[in-house]
């Protein structure tokens, strides 16, 4: 389960990485109290999520040809530098009494911006991170291990520091937690390859890099089912309010829950993910992953008893994380380290990018729909996806096959 951490490089990233995670999170519940406590709008608070994600979708395709171009180890420390520095501007305003809504979408975008670079540069350096290939899906477990694991305790905490000591003290401890992962950065000695000689203009290595995707077929269909899952699957939780408030007639307390048990969900499925040692059978756990996901859709929005409720969205959770990691760890498995950047680019606007679109359109058709049926469709067309991805398997091995094949004796010669 910990094979990754043989690797020094990762150690040092795990560990820094958690510490600013849970800081990004305590942030994250600062700023949705603070906007709403500021504006009472629930628009606006559909807006902070929409300006901290959106620029992701904008920026990650220019982004991933700037990591196959440049240190990204380099370019890493400077994106986590300037995270820091926007986290710090957000409690600066804060405790100085100047924060508005303005200055909250603004900086939020500004952190989405930053996010656009420093998602794929992080992604393309996982395989650098670890001394070994094979530990290369134990990595990318751990790493949504790491994720969830900060998505439990994060939130928890910066609701309580918001009630004790005010939403400033949360941004300015994110401001901090970047000086772990800055530090590790600092520490790790990586044998990153030199600049690439054939460099041509920035449009064209863009273009190869979408041909490079979606000409071979395994990894547009992998590209494909992420996006449709993060769009509709993912979106559930823009809803999860409604529920809390007028199904289940609670308070704050009982929208952490909802929140939390898919944490504990997603969670679990990182730590199964985490003791597999080889990528064999992920497809199979692509397509269940899907169907998971899909099922606790549809039994959260059939429910009306909270703890039928807290299941049916750690089953979404844990179908969420077999799905995206598993994809994760089959695409950069099938790509060569020359277009790792462009590549990961994709992905990571296919599963982050992809979703504050979702939440918008999910958010408009419960307006007229009811979130109940809205999530059911949204259940049953993961469960669909599922079906289609399961049919296509045999298909999809036989044409990755030479690919797996000739990077593993690239890599070995």
């Amino acid at each position: 389960m910990l094979s990754a951490f043989e690797s020094r490089n990762y150690r040092l990233f795990f560990n820094g990485q958690i510490l600013s995670l849970i800081g990004t999170w305590m942030s994250q519940t600062a700023s949705l109290w603070l906007i709403y406590h500021l504006s009472s709008s629930p628009f606006l608070l559909g807006l902070v999520g929409f300006a901290s994600q959106a620029p992701i979708f904008l920026f990650a395709p220019f982004t991933g040809v700037l990591a196959d171009r440049v240190n990204r180890h380099r370019l890493l420390i400077l994106t986590q530098t300037l995270s820091m520095l926007q986290s710090f501007a957000l409690g600066v305003l804060t405790l100085t009494n100047r924060i508005n809504p303005t200055w909250l979408v603004a900086l939020s975008f500004v952190q989405g911006a930053i996010n656009g670079v420093d998602m794929p540069t992080r992604q393309a350096l996982v395989t650098a991170f670890v001394a070994r290939r094979e530990h290369l899906s134990n990595a990318i477990a751990l790493n949504s291990s790491m994720f969830n694991l900060a998505r439990l305790i994060g939130p928890a905490i910066g609701g309580f520091v918001v009630a004790r000591y005010g939403a400033g003290i949360c941004y300015v401890a994110d401001g901090v937690s970047y000086c772990a992962v800055i530090f590790s950065l600092f520490l790790m000695r990586l044998n990153l390859p030199g600049p690439r000689a054939n460099v041509r203009h920035p449009l064209a290595e863009m273009h190869e890099g979408f041909t490079t995707t979606f000409a071979f077929r395994p990894m547009r269909v992998l590209i494909a089912t992420v996006a449709i899952v993060s769009a509709v699957g993912f979106s559930y939780s823009v809803l999860t309010p409604i529920f809390a408030r007028d199904v289940f007639h609670g308070d704050a307390r009982v929208l952490g829950y909802l929140m939390s048990a898919s944490a504990v969900g997603a969670l679990c499925g990182a730590i199964y993910l985490g003791t597999r040692a080889t990528i064999r059978g992920l497809g199979n756990v692509v397509a269940l992953g899907c169907g998971l996901m899909g099922v606790g859709l549809i039994a959260f929005a059939c429910s009306r008893i909270l703890i039928v409720s807290l299941m049916a969205l750690a089953f979404v959770g844990l179908g969420g994380v077999l799905t995206m990691a598993s994809s994760n760890t089959v695409v950069q498995s099938l790509v060569d380290e020359e277009r790792r950047g462009r590549v990961m680019s994709i992905f990571t606007m296919a599963f982050t990018g992809t979703a504050p679109l979702g939440q918008l359109v999910i958010g408009w058709i419960a307006g007229f729909s009811g979130p109940t049926v809205t999530l059911v469709v949204s259940g049953t067309i993961c469960v669909v996806i599922g079906a289609l991805f399961f049919r296509m398997l045999p298909g999809l091995r036989a044409a990755a096959a030479p690919v797996l094949a000739r990077l593993t004796m690239m890599e070995t010669s």
